[in-house]
């Protein structure tokens, strides 16, 4: 163990011995570090200039205590020189700061020292090239820090992000949901018939199916609740940092061909058609071409758990929209089911959906999307379909009689 430690020191003053090294040719940047903090849930994002692949390890903590654990990450082919000279301090209680440098001469090495650690997940990310890495706390920490958030939560507000469940999913009673509220601030979405934009429309309806759900006895987190600027990330750390037990993203679609109308909903899969993966790389803000690197990085990702449980969201939802809207609005179309590769989707554990609620180039879709009446509707039809799903992904409960 001393052995290691001696050796990591070695290469931490290799690497301040770097910092006056002339940059080589041909190598990408490290651009820039976003964090976000939460009891239980830490979320950093380095941002690179090149879609390139981190080599990842782990370093106990030193046994005479200087030292904390830490994770380290080495971007190959990637510079940060001097921009990064100081520390970035975090001091969440999981993580204590990050330090980004250059390991070798054509190596960047980015590095977690932690305070808390229960496991980690790295994920990459198109246009801009990012690399997400998401820090947990130990089981029993975050328990015990929800329980302690929970005391302090108030059924008839907004409940402030708090940690991640610890509970396995398929035994988590289904209580919070976490409605995002697709696009808003400098990001307007798609604009279509009359100037409508898609930002307003979800905002909107975000709010009317808040009420939906309050009145079902969900509790609710909305990842905004005003028109603001929010990137991927940030929306799916505040779902993660809540500890939510359903995400709900809310989008309003687009289409060359102004007679192409309905409601979609999406479930993740790697696997899409054409014409779905046009919408993905919109809603991701990747170009169309990035979407089959992007189908290869789902291919690794974990899907079973919550691709199951999303399923079955989808599928509650689904129902009450295609049952209850036709009588209301008999304009409306059947809805259809489908499923994508949406970045909104996988960069949280939960259960999640993605709703387009219409298509705001279409005439009529976009006249029922101006409607308070017709997203009130709506709003009731999804929170119906959750709370069918809450009632049949309920745990069974073995109870023990004298």
């Amino acid at each position: 163990m001393r052995a290691r430690s001696a050796a990591t020191s070695l290469l931490a003053l290799a690497a301040c011995a770097l910092l006056g090294a002339k940059r080589p040719d041909g190598l990408g940047d490290v651009v820039g570090v976003q964090h976000w903090s939460y009891p239980a849930f830490s979320r950093v994002v380095i941002q690179i200039s090149e879609p390139i692949a981190p080599v990842v390890g782990e370093v106990p903590p030193d046994p005479g205590g200087d030292k904390p654990a830490r994770l380290f990450f080495d971007v190959p082919g990637m510079w940060a020189g001097k921009r990064f000279a100081e520390p970035i301090r975090v001091g969440d209680g999981l993580l204590r700061q990050v330090r980004v440098g250059q390991n070798t001469l054509e190596n960047a090495r980015i590095v977690l020292d932690l305070e808390r650690y229960g496991r980690h997940r790295v994920m990459q990310l198109a246009a801009p090239s990012r690399i997400v890495i998401d820090v947990f706390a130990p089981q029993a920490a975050a328990g015990g820090a929800q329980r302690a958030a929970g005391e302090r939560s108030s059924s008839g507000r907004d409940r402030e992000p708090q940690p991640s469940p610890t509970l396995p999913m398929d035994l988590r009673p289904v209580r919070m949901v976490v409605i995002d509220a697709g696009h808003g601030g400098r990001d307007p979405g798609a604009i279509g018939v009359g100037d409508l934009r898609e930002k307003d429309v979800t905002l909107a309806l975000a709010r009317a199916l808040r009420k939906s759900l309050r009145a079902r006895a969900f509790e609710v987190v909305m990842t905004r609740d005003r028109d603001r600027t929010l990137s991927l990330e940030e929306r799916t750390a505040i779902a993660e940092g809540a500890g939510g037990d359903v995400f709900v993203s809310l989008h309003a679609n687009s289409s060359p061909r102004a007679e192409v109308a309905g409601v979609e909903l999406f479930t993740l899969q790697q696997n899409a058609e054409r014409q779905t993966l046009r919408l993905a790389a919109r809603e991701n803000g990747v170009a169309p071409a990035q979407v089959d690197p992007l189908q290869r990085l789902l291919a690794r990702l974990r899907l079973g758990e919550a691709g199951a449980r999303s399923s079955l969201l989808a599928r509650q939802v689904y129902h009450e929209i295609a049952s209850g809207m036709g009588p209301r609005w008999p304009s409306v179309r059947e809805p259809a089911l489908k499923e994508g590769p949406f970045y909104v989707l996988y960069l949280s554990d939960m259960p999640a959906l993605l709703v387009e609620a219409g298509f705001v180039t279409h005439p009529d879709d976009a006249r029922r999307l101006s409607d308070p009446r017709y997203l009130r509707a709506m709003a009731e039809e999804i929170a119906q379909g959750i709370e069918r799903f809450r009632d049949q992904a309920a745990p069974l409960v073995a109870e023990r009689r004298p």
